[in-house]
């Protein structure tokens, strides 16, 4: 098939696909008057698609911004301000936080804009546009091309493309692909870098149910925090400094206080992260059987170890909560994950999609000739990448899950600098080393690091094959008899990173031609040892194989959106900003157990256990629940905490508006339910649900429990 046939055949199914499945989709905002309005208003939307994404005028699109560098948030006043989850802002609560200044237990409201603060290295984007620029991206590409040759084509043409919209501009811009590769997109946009933090509720109330009910239902957590966008006098995104101003929005969200109701048209606008809802059954394969369990295993051990010593401590709780939170997130997921693919089948589902394309494909000689080889091709990949997944999978949830050696990296500049060096080079690096160090020293344990080092070692060294061993690894059986124990006290009293103390010695006294104490020190070779040994044996042929899953996939997308021409096919989600659109809803997630669709006050004071740190409900929480003061937020004399949705999300929509038909804010995203983790590979539109928080118990704990009433005096709200 000529290039011009296949850019043709992408346009067809793209434009005469109408048929869509139940509130499946992560769809694309500046196509949804082509494709999705006529859909959404019959689910019940009450505006236009113009109102939700536009480039002549505000719209809805211009209240939404990517926070940070994961999450979304909205703006909601006049001022700047903007509401995101309280894990999308843990990082900076976590970074503000001490012994003495403990605002994750005891929470943070800042009593006016002069005490809100800064946050280096925060920034948050508005989306200015976003255009199809396939034709241009594509224009020079040929089939005959190998896929760096390809890729190399695709840089340059969006390189320029990206030059041309951010010249004589304070913007940004990047172009991605959709569909693998068959599309392309330019998405340009604007920074603001000087973010600040305006409040946050206790943990006991932004992480209530810790991470024994995250991913899960019922959920009572108030996950939320507020922070606030500054920019220069003019309005123009600038770096902190005291005489910059709250920004003046162009557009922020109207709050409801209406709630919701069963059956409800809801719409969630963010950036998720990723999905991977084409993968042929050889990936889902390897996910299943290999990746997943083995990811699982090794944080499992990791999380047990920090526990224990989170519980004994309340520096070290500070310093690992983050640390945490991050790596338990991803365990408990892929575990559901794990038993949503098994209990909808996923694997045989995949088989039976990819035996209809096979028989689709015989059925002509020139998509045989097109798609014939795609599915043979991709077992023959994925038998070779499966074993190599495998020894990259150990290295990276295991060695590469050690703090201390992540840290060793840092210094591989200043190795390279010899005798040779000016000094000028020496004493430059190691400036930057001290500051790398003096944040990372912050938030580490030597004793917790060293526990899971000598855990994540003996994980490796005893689930890998000696004959894929690196050298360092090798030598605990050379050097140290076998014993993971002596070899971890070895490191961990023989380098000079393991304290800051240590460190600050080894800086003090550095000269370039000692740089031979940093190659010697025994964590930095484990760190480079295995670094070496992973480029040596295994970087090219994952890159090769990578490429050839690159094309697979491609031409694999274009054959089912050909063949299914009665389907409407979204993209993957690729951090890139996305609608979906759903209904308030139940799920049965087992025989005889239907959940209801919301959930109240009532079932946090059942949960309340002042012995566990997840359910220690606050005193004024309590109190605030005994005399039923939920000022103008409750609904029945009832107060509401979250709500089910049938909205696909995924990472990335943390933080996300919930809208309602008038695009106006009723919740905010946070979470899935376990039994509908499995929807980055495969919706199942009677057991995934979105989890959100209910905007009038996000405005009650700012009122009535914090007595922030002056924030939501800035808010907007819809009675």
């Amino acid at each position: 098939m000529k290039k011009s046939k296949v850019y043709f055949v992408l346009a067809v199914v793209l434009i005469f696909n109408f048929s869509l499945f139940a509130d499946e989709g992560m769809w694309i905002p500046s196509l949804l008057s082509k494709y999705n309005e006529e859909d959404m208003i019959k689910k019940g939307l009450k505006i236009s698609a113009e109102d939700i994404y536009s480039i002549n005028h505000s719209s809805l699109k211009d209240a939404i911004v990517l926070f940070g560098r994961g999450c979304t948030a909205e703006v909601i006043s006049e001022k700047g301000l903007i509401l995101t989850n309280h894990h999308c802002g843990y990082g900076q609560i976590q970074a503000h936080s001490s012994v003495e200044h403990d605002y994750l237990t005891n929470g943070y409201w800042a009593s006016s804009m002069q005490e809100e603060l800064v946050n280096p290295g925060l920034s948050v984007k508005f989306l200015i546009r976003m255009e199809d620029v396939t034709d241009i991206v594509l224009k020079d590409v040929t089939k005959t091309m190998s896929e760096s040759e390809r890729s190399s084509m695709i840089r340059k043409a969006s390189s320029k493309l990206i030059n041309e919209a951010t010249s004589a501009t304070n913007y940004i811009a990047t172009v991605k692909p959709l569909y693998y590769g068959n599309q392309y997109f330019i998405y340009v946009m604007q920074e603001f870098k000087d973010i600040r933090f305006v409040g946050a509720p206790p943990s006991a109330i932004g992480k209530f149910g810790g991470d024994t009910d995250n991913w899960m239902w019922p959920r009572h957590t108030g996950d939320f925090s507020l922070f606030r966008i500054y920019s220069a006098p003019d309005g123009s995104p600038a770096k902190f400094s005291k005489d910059n101003i709250p920004l003046k929005a162009e557009k922020h969200l109207k709050i409801s206080l209406k709630g919701v109701k069963k059956n409800d048209f809801t719409m969630v606008y963010g950036y998720p992260y990723t999905t991977q809802e084409y993968l042929p059954s050889y990936a889902v394969e390897m996910i299943a059987k290999y990746d997943r369990p083995v990811r699982v295993s090794l944080r499992n051990k990791r999380l047990e170890i920090m526990a224990g010593e989170m519980k004994k401590d309340a520096k070290v709780r500070i310093q690992y909560s983050s640390k945490y939170a991050g790596v338990a997130n991803g365990w408990k997921k892929w575990q559901g994950v794990l038993k949503g693919l098994d209990r909808i089948d996923a694997i045989e589902k995949k088989k039976q999609l990819e035996k209809e394309f096979t028989e689709w494909a015989k059925s002509n000689p020139e998509r045989m000739k097109e798609y014939g080889n795609v599915l043979p091709e991709f077992e023959k990949v994925y038998k070779e990448l499966t074993p190599l997944k495998n020894w990259t999978t150990y290295f990276f949830e295991s060695v590469w899950g050690i703090e201390i050696v992540r840290f060793a990296a840092n210094f591989r500049g200043l190795s390279n600098l010899d005798k040779n060096s000016t000094d000028e080079l020496v004493n430059t690096e190691i400036e930057r080393l001290r500051k790398t160090a003096s944040r990372f020293y912050k938030d580490y344990n030597s004793s917790i690091d060293k526990k899971i080092f000598y855990s994540m070692v003996s994980m490796f060294y005893n689930n890998i094959e000696a004959d894929e061993y690196p050298p360092m690894i090798l030598s605990i059986q050379n050097k140290f008899d076998g014993d993971i124990e002596k070899y971890s006290n070895f490191v961990f009293e023989e380098s000079f990173m393991t304290s800051q103390q240590k460190l600050n010695d080894f800086l003090d006294s550095y000269k370039a031609s000692k740089n031979k104490k940093i190659t010697n020190d025994p964590v930095f070779m484990l760190m480079t040892d295995f670094i070496s040994y992973y480029r040596s044996n295994y970087a090219k042929q994952l890159q090769e194989l990578e490429n050839k899953k690159d094309k697979l996939m491609r031409d694999y997308m274009r054959g089912l959106m050909e063949m299914q021409k009665d389907k409407l096919f979204y993209p993957d989600a690729n951090a890139t900003m996305r609608l979906t659109y759903g209904k308030v809803d139940t799920y049965e997630p087992k025989d005889a157990i239907t959940y209801t669709y919301f959930t109240t006050l009532k079932g946090i004071m059942e949960k309340d256990d002042p012995n566990v740190y997840d359910y220690d409900v606050p005193e004024k929480l309590k109190e605030l629940y005994e005399n039923k003061d939920y000022g103008k937020y409750a609904e029945d004399g009832k107060m509401h905490i979250c709500f089910l949705a049938s909205n696909h999300t995924t990472g990335g929509n943390s933080g996300s508006p919930v809208l309602n038909a008038y695009g106006h804010l009723i919740g905010l995203n946070f979470d899935r339910n376990w039994e509908g983790t499995m929807s980055d590979i495969m919706y199942d539109p009677k057991m995934c649900r979105n989890i959100s928080l209910d905007i009038r118990y996000f405005l009650f704990i700012v009122d009535k429990f914090a007595g922030a009433g002056h924030l939501v005096e800035e808010m907007d709200l819809v009675e």
